[in-house]
């Protein structure tokens, strides 16, 4: 089905959203420079930092840099995802192994009623939510369209080059891109289409986690521009250049 050029269909519309986040994601990221992919603009930010100098516990990476990771839990904001989780019959087991906490903080999460306490994270650096982004999608492709064997926390060699990691993040959303555009009606519908370890795609029917890898490209893309924004405006304020 098509409506004046543009695709209506399920996969359609789902590839129409993610081609025009990736143009507008295209445009706010030209020029984007080392100081400022890696700008901390408040302390205790997560970024990418040196192997041996990350401020986290659980920082990963396969090469020098890594990505700061903190300990496990379930933030607030994805209550309602557990209680929808278990709604489809996940078991607390399951819940608690996507989310890599006990089981008895499922089951606290699952008892909250009332109003819930906002959540205390840290704020992350553009490096970071690239990364984060980078690593996500390289996994994804892996453990659907790839061996589905290799660990994702390590299939990206992270660098404090700003013009590298767009170079080679770009690279994969294309392949990515491409990929996906090939996924049939039967495959949209396949649970367990996508065997990506972390999170609950292996319970999923593929058009769910395609949904998610949307949602998780535009969100984290919308934080970059936001923070390129800020960027620019503290030498604004303060009247210096920002080169």
């Amino acid at each position: 089905m098509e409506t004046q050029g543009a695709r209506t269909d399920r996969l359609g519309l789902l590839l129409d959203q993610f081609d025009r986040a990736r143009e507008m994601a295209e445009v706010r990221l030209a020029g984007l420079g080392d100081e400022e992919f890696l700008w901390e603009p408040v302390p205790g930010c997560w970024s990418l930092r040196r192997r041996g100098e990350a401020v986290t516990p659980r920082a990963f990476g396969p090469g020098e840099w890594v990505l700061d990771q903190g300990a496990p839990d379930i933030p607030a904001g994805e209550y309602a995802e557990v209680a929808r989780q278990a709604a489809g019959g996940m078991s607390v087991a399951k819940i608690a192994e996507d989310w890599s906490v006990t089981a008895a903080r499922v089951e606290q999460v699952l008892a909250h009623t009332g109003p819930r306490e906002p959540d205390v994270t840290p704020v992350t650096t553009i490096a970071w939510r690239l990364a984060h982004l980078h690593f996500h999608f390289a996994g994804g492709w892996e453990w659907t369209f790839g061996e589905r064997r290799r660990e994702p926390k390590l299939l990206v060699d992270f660098t404090p080059s700003a013009a590298a990691a767009l170079e080679r993040f770009w690279e994969l959303i294309a392949r990515w891109r491409e990929s996906v555009g090939g996924v049939t009606e039967e495959q949209l519908d396949t649970v367990g289409f996508s065997q990506y370890p972390y999170g609950s795609d292996p319970d999923d029917p593929f058009i769910g986690v395609l949904w998610g890898a949307n949602l998780e490209f535009i969100h984290h893309m919308a934080e970059i521009a936001l923070l390129r924004d800020l960027f620019r405006g503290r030498f604004a304020a303060s009247g210096q250049g920002a080169g």
